[in-house]
């Protein structure tokens, strides 16, 4: 009866169109990642470092792409970032017509699990804050949901920044995925997707936060813009802003230009790899008969 109850709920309830489907696929992925991932920089910030730390919130971005990519993953592909969508289009494995879409659902993903940071925690932002939500200076709260670029970091020297460590994970994901390259055993992609992450924070952190994803940045932004941050969280950094978008999107493509010409094209095709392994045996046979 209750195997009876359930065919019939998903009969009623079961979406049609698979377009429907990878759209709220990459949204609760994309939601999932800015959850866990802000979450940890809001755990670090709020507590005033008491319950948090840099290698904290490089584990929950770590863990949200990792959960990310294992909510979304058999429906959407998980790219839960507009660059790797991007560069997927590049590719031939993702439709123009759906690249829309997918980025659409990132966005708004990302949006919806800033949305729920600040819920979360919204005690204690009053409580950090005395009400005054902040952009800089000594109780600034906007970097826990969007990055800023330090002191020292130039316009230039960002968006190469932001070029090189997104083809960086792009040229990771692929190979990762390459069924003709070693890649990852079944299941264990996102670990492995995972410990990019965790790779890219370690080493390429210093100038603004590897934000290297246009909607985990925008869509956190845009909500701090309308949840009393204001407007300077486009001003803020010399409009510092547009990079995160810009920078991710050309390293999406560098990336997978890079692992194409460098890596893919190369791959000896089955028949003739085929070949190869008969006549290594022939000549094998033909040693041991001798």
């Amino acid at each position: 009866m209750e195997s009876e109850n359930k065919r019939n709920l998903k009969e009623r309830c079961a979406l049609r169109h698979s377009i429907t489907k990878e759209f709220l696929a990459e949204f609760l992925g994309t939601f999932v990642l800015i959850l866990f991932g802000c979450g940890s920089v809001a755990q670090t910030v709020l507590s005033r470092g008491t319950q948090g730390e840099t290698l904290t919130i490089h584990i929950g971005f770590t863990l949200g792409v990792m959960m990310a990519v294992y909510i979304a993953g058999g429906v959407s592909g998980a790219h839960v970032n507009p660059a790797v969508s991007l560069a997927m289009v590049i590719l031939g494995r993702l439709k123009v017509a759906k690249f829309p879409i997918y980025v659409g659902a990132q966005f708004l993903g990302a949006f919806a699990g800033a949305a729920a940071v600040f819920g979360l925690y919204y005690d204690a932002f009053m409580d950090y804050t005395g009400g005054v939500l902040s952009v800089t200076g000594s109780n600034a709260t906007a970097q826990i949901f969007a990055s800023y670029p330090a002191k020292h970091l130039s316009v230039l020297n960002g968006f190469i920044d932001q070029v090189i460590a997104t083809a960086s994970l792009v040229m990771c994901i692929l190979a990762i995925l390459d069924g003709k390259n070693i890649g990852a055993p079944r299941g264990m992609e996102p670990l492995v997707i995972g410990l990019i992450i965790m790779a890219i924070g370690v080493s390429m952190g210093l100038n603004c936060g590897y934000p290297i994803n246009p909607a985990r940045d925008l869509g956190p932004r845009i909500f701090t813009a309308v949840a009393g941050w204001g407007r300077e969280v486009f001003s803020a950094g010399g409009y510092w802003w547009w990079i995160p978008i810009t920078g991710p999107m050309v390293g999406g493509i560098v990336g997978a230009v890079v692992y194409l010409l460098f890596i893919e094209l190369h791959h000896a095709e089955p028949e003739k790899h085929q070949e190869e392994e008969n006549n290594v045996k022939d000549k094998y046979e033909m040693i041991t008969m001798s």
